[in-house]
């Protein structure tokens, strides 16, 4: 084939010669014999990232999952997560870390942060449709590992779940759910807008510095009776009393009530004294 590529187009169409020509007469790059058909080769593999272009900016392979849930991760997770889930300096490894986990984090608007925070804080709504969520879940799940699967909650005992509850979250959390602060700046969030499942995801995957109870420490029946009474206390929410000021105490209710009725003495008495002057 060098041969062919030296002597022109002209070459090619020309029938084999019978004996080879002079090697004098070829380039010192072609003393080596030309075979007589070249090799069968595959074309060499396209790189997955272009030439410039970081690893961070590279689309995910197709290994990486594929559907809704992958444009998702690649648009909202994959900057800090990695494209493969592996994690970054930016955010820790997904791989293994399950479905309750995923499904917790993303339910509760937790994830995904538009900056780099210590605890993530509930949102009011979570960013992404049940449905997204789901396929958000599939596609983190499919990067590998174990991790517990989202929890069933079945129909919970309230006496037992009072019991576990104060053994086990009113340290934290308080009597009542209202949640606590902890050390360095993190703190045991309310429990009032948790539904039975985020409940569930959070015994068994343990958020932040909460602790992980597997099963082998609370059965799936006892996380079922937790869950029922943070319900519970979602409707015994913590009442500070007093009403006219948004229900915040009989102290600060009360010293408004001094304030206003001083108020109401200072005009009576300048009323009086113009009255008096008259």
């Amino acid at each position: 084939m060098v041969v062919a590529l030296a002597a022109g187009p002209a070459a090619l169409a020309a029938p084999a010669p019978t004996a080879p020509p002079e090697t004098a007469a070829l380039p010192e790059t072609s003393a080596l014999p030309v075979p007589a058909a070249p090799p069968e080769t595959a074309a060499p593999p396209v790189p997955a990232v272009s030439p410039g272009a970081s690893a961070t900016s590279a689309e995910p392979s197709a290994s990486a999952g594929s559907g809704p849930g992958r444009e998702l991760y690649w648009q909202k997770c994959a900057s800090c997560h990695g494209d493969q889930g592996r994690g970054s300096q930016r955010g820790p490894s997904l791989v293994g870390v399950g479905a309750a986990s995923v499904d917790f984090q993303v339910g509760t608007g937790r994830m995904p942060v538009p900056d780099e925070v210590q605890q993530p804080r509930r949102r009011a709504e979570p960013v992404f449709s049940a449905d997204e969520i789901a396929a958000l879940v599939e596609h983190v799940t499919s990067f590998g590992g174990g991790g517990p699967d989202i929890p069933r909650v079945t129909e919970g005992s309230l006496g037992t779940g009072r019991e576990l509850f104060a053994a086990n979250c009113a340290p934290c959390h308080g009597g009542t759910g209202a949640g606590a602060a902890l050390t360095n700046g993190w703190n045991a969030p309310p429990l009032y807008e948790a539904t039975p499942v985020q409940v569930a995801e959070a015994i068994r995957v343990g958020p932040g510095l909460m602790p992980v109870f597997p099963s082998q420490v609370l059965t799936d029946q006892q996380v079922s009776d937790l869950a029922a009474y943070v319900q519970r206390l979602r409707s015994e929410r913590l009442d500070r009393g007093g009403n006219p000021l948004g229900r915040l105490g009989p102290l600060a209710e009360g010293l408004a009530a001094w304030v206003v009725a001083l108020g109401l003495l200072v005009a009576a008495a300048r009323w009086l004294g113009r009255r008096a002057g008259e």
